[in-house]
């Protein structure tokens, strides 16, 4: 923590040393012409021209009267060359009071080095922001005999997620994920608008809360003197519109759930609910796949993905299976030859603590999939037929008594949605 102190004064210091020089160190803006994937895409064509790009430096290595560095900005890393006889002694006194994690402006041609670098040979330089506090430094380190690169926060999960600002400026790959989040919601949009499905948005603050099955979060309004909570789904309001005479709708938002915390739950999560009139679930499953599939070939060009160490092709059609058949295929469970005290025993067999004493058989079929069949659907595949004990408000099944009209898409082990034909 001394050290860091340190390091702190320092940079203040030289924030007041810039201010002594009439360097204004916090301009109001800059107007870069280029972004760094735009030079870095193609390179023969900004040879030997100006550019004016903007971002952070990442890296430093004085030489005396030149210094090369590296410069971020948000699409990538570029080499820059800064030499005191090109840009001027004021400007290069200025220099050497930044340091890596500062923001800075400049402006020059492209070149190559002598080991073929794409660089920046800086004839403008200014400075857009002082950082105070130190960016963890990359390091190098001997794995295996293999030199690689790290730094103090990479495999820090909790430090990450509690400073994402840090982890975005450290890690091209956070940043990336933000923006493959922003091609899927693009891609989600499009797949749907091009369907006649329109976007609304239904209300956060609901005096009753419905459409799932979870606790809200409570607030209360000072002004109206009403509790109001926290929407858990935008369901009822949907439906309501498509009540209204809007046959094909969407919500895509924020739900909030006052829950547990766990790798795939988050008290407040983004969700896709969609409506559409005179449909059933086959062809919401036609719809559900297409959106997944589209989004795929917008983030990574194909379908085909590797997650986790397994190849997913998300190409449609995707296969169609019972509830019943996957535990006959996985579990190796005849659900039909059992009578009800059997299936509880298998259950109970599994999970001493499920009350099977007052469970159904539909509710023990239901446990039986989640206990044994769940983690091993890689997929991706539609689990469809439930019991009719575990939805409310959904058609029974057309092919199997005692079943619904419902299915659960899975992809790696995970649910990751759900839907059925409505029950009206």
């Amino acid at each position: 923590m001394e050290y860091r102190n340190q390091l702190i004064a320092q940079r203040v210091a030289k924030l007041e040393k810039l201010r002594e020089m009439g360097v204004e160190p916090y301009p109001y803006r800059y107007d870069p012409t280029h972004s760094v994937a735009e030079i870095l895409a193609d390179v023969d064509a900004f040879l030997e021209k100006p550019v004016r790009i903007a971002g952070r430096l990442v890296a430093i290595r004085d030489m005396g009267k030149a210094a090369f560095a590296h410069v971020q900005d948000s699409a990538g890393r570029i080499q820059i060359y800064v030499r005191r006889d090109t840009v001027g002694e004021a400007v290069y006194d200025a220099w050497k009071q930044l340091d890596i994690g500062d923001i800075v402006g400049l402006s020059g041609p492209i070149m190559r080095t002598r080991t073929g670098e794409v660089t920046v040979q800086v004839f403008e330089l200014t400075v857009l922001a002082k950082s105070i506090r130190p960016l963890p430094v990359v390091k190098e380190r001997e794995v295996d005999g293999k030199r690689e690169t790290y730094d103090d926060i990479t495999d820090n999960i909790e430090l990450r997620y509690r400073h994402r600002s840090i982890d975005l400026t450290v890690n091209p790959a956070t940043r990336e994920v933000f923006r493959k989040r922003a091609t899927i919601l693009r891609t989600v949009r499009r797949v749907l608008d091009e369907r006649g499905f329109v976007e609304v948005e239904t209300p956060t603050l609901q005096p009753l809360y419905g459409g799932a099955n979870a606790r809200p979060f409570k607030t209360h309004h000072n002004a109206l003197d009403v509790d109001l909570f926290l929407r858990i789904s935008p369901e009822l309001y949907l439906k309501r519109l498509v009540v209204g005479g809007l046959d094909r709708v969407y919500d895509l938002s924020k739900n909030f759930r006052n829950e547990g915390i766990d790798r795939t739950h988050n008290p407040e999560f983004t969700m896709l609910e969609v409506y559409q009139a005179y449909a059933d679930y086959t062809d919401m499953m036609e719809l559900t796949e297409t959106l997944y599939a589209e989004a795929a070939k917008a983030v990574v060009g194909t379908t085909k993905i590797v997650y986790q160490g397994r190849d997913i092709d998300l190409t449609p059609p995707w296969e169609r299976l019972t509830m019943i058949d996957a535990i006959a295929r996985y579990a190796d469970i005849d659900i039909r030859a059992l009578d009800d005290s059997s299936l509880g025993k298998l259950v109970s067999e599994r999970d001493p603590d499920f009350e099977v004493g007052t469970a159904t058989r539909g509710t023990l079929i239901n446990e039986l999939f989640e206990q044994c069949v769940e983690e091993k659907l890689v997929g991706p595949v539609f689990i469809t037929e439930h019991p009719l004990e575990t939805t409310p408000l959904c058609k029974q099944s057309r092919t199997i008594p005692g079943h619904i009209e419902r299915f659960e898409p899975y992809i790696a082990g995970w649910e990751i949605g759900n839907a059925y034909s409505e029950l009206n």
